[in-house]
């Protein structure tokens, strides 16, 4: 190589270095010069308030009385008195059985105890004839025994026509079939003109209604916290269906089963709920919350505030200089669109609850929506 390409080749390599360090000294003048803009945030401000805790389990509701209709004796239906699905009070006459068999067999009865009544009447006259006719020795013994005995058949048989009595008696009175209880009748199973009897079954199927039971199961896990709050007084229940959330029906927790299913993991519980206006229906599944006790002054933030990392749950919270603090939380339960925050928060502080992606931990924001706790619809900033 030639000392004139040599001389060519330094003075390449020279320049392509002053070059490298100049673009190099440009860039990092550059970045050294740019600030990342404030990302835009919707805050809210935590707040304070008491909240239940609770178990949220699926339930079923149940009649707390489900009563099954049946004849009590033979005969042809004459008469009914209800409309299916109709609302029934304790007592209502249902149906009517032909009565005039048995109207008929109470007037026998009753002639039968009449007669029985005046033998009676002969014999006690008798029998004191009897009595003074011994005293003055015109009789023997043995036929004041025999006017004695004949009272005592006389009573005898008054007593069997008397029951003779009230049974038919009863039996004319089950010619009418009346409901044992207040409640919503089902489907009837007869129609008028089918003869029945003691053997027929279910005419009818009547349900009360109000109030209803809710059965529900709960983790064997939790059966501890649900005894030892159950001993501190009557647990509140919430019910409500599931295509209707907002809707509630309170109750009362009313029984705890004794014993854990063996193949569940799971113990029974019933709540007892007034039903006046029918909003539960028997059968139906519904959502059943157990308020085990209350948390004094609780701190809340609407539940988009919370987010997870790996080292756990966080929010940002916006300082009085409106940058962003990233605070790791404990989470409580949720309640509605707000959720608990059990340490690493004060109620009053402000946090975001929009716009987090694009948050830096340190980094300034710019507030452009505050928003109620309760998430519901804020004046903008």
């Amino acid at each position: 190589m030639s000392k004139q390409v040599k001389i060519i080749l330094i003075v390449i390599i020279i320049g392509a270095i002053a070059l490298f360090r100049y673009v190099s000294s440009s860039q990092q003048g550059g970045q050294q010069g740019f600030q990342r803009p404030p990302s835009p945030v919707s805050v809210a401000a935590a707040v304070s308030q008491d909240v239940p805790v609770y178990l949220d389990e699926i339930g079923k509701c149940v009649a707390r009385e489900l009563v099954s209709v049946q004849p009590q004796v033979t005969g042809r239906i004459v008469d009914i008195h209800f409309t299916d699905g109709a609302n029934v009070r304790k007592g209502d006459t249902l149906f009517t059985i032909d009565p005039r068999p048995y109207r008929a067999g109470l007037e026998s009865a009753e002639a039968d105890l009449a007669q029985a009544q005046s033998s009676l009447s002969l014999a006690k006259i008798q029998f004191d004839r009897a009595k003074q006719l011994l005293e003055s020795k015109d009789i023997s013994q043995s036929d004041y025994d025999t006017a004695n005995n004949g009272v005592e058949v006389a009573e005898a048989q008054v007593k069997r026509g008397q029951a003779a009595v009230d049974n038919a008696r009863l039996n004319l009175d089950y010619c009418f079939i009346r409901s044992p209880i207040d409640g919503r009748a089902g489907r009837r199973l007869i129609d008028i003109g089918n003869v029945v009897s003691p053997a027929t079954g279910s005419l009818l199927t009547i349900e009360r209604m109000d109030p209803v039971y809710a059965d529900f199961v709960a983790n064997e896990n939790d059966l501890p916290v649900v005894q030892k709050n159950m001993a501190q007084g009557t647990l509140r229940v919430e019910v409500r269906l599931p295509n209707q959330p907002d809707s509630v029906a309170g109750g009362t927790l009313t029984f705890l089963d004794n014993m854990v299913q063996a193949g569940t993991g799971t113990v029974q519980l019933r709540a007892t709920v007034p039903n006046s206006k029918h909003f539960l229906w028997p059968g139906q599944f519904v959502t059943v919350r157990l308020v085990l006790r209350t948390i004094k002054g609780a701190v809340l933030v609407p539940s988009t505030a919370s987010l997870t990392s790996a080292k756990g749950p966080f929010v940002y919270v916006v300082k009085s200089d409106t940058t962003a603090e990233l605070r790791p939380v404990k989470l409580g339960q949720r309640q509605g669109d707000l959720i608990v925050i059990d340490q690493g928060l004060k109620a009053g502080e402000m946090v975001i609850v929009n716009g987090q992606l694009a948050v830096a931990p340190g980094a300034k924001v710019h507030i452009v929506n505050t928003s109620p706790a309760d998430g519901s619809k804020g004046a903008s900033s």
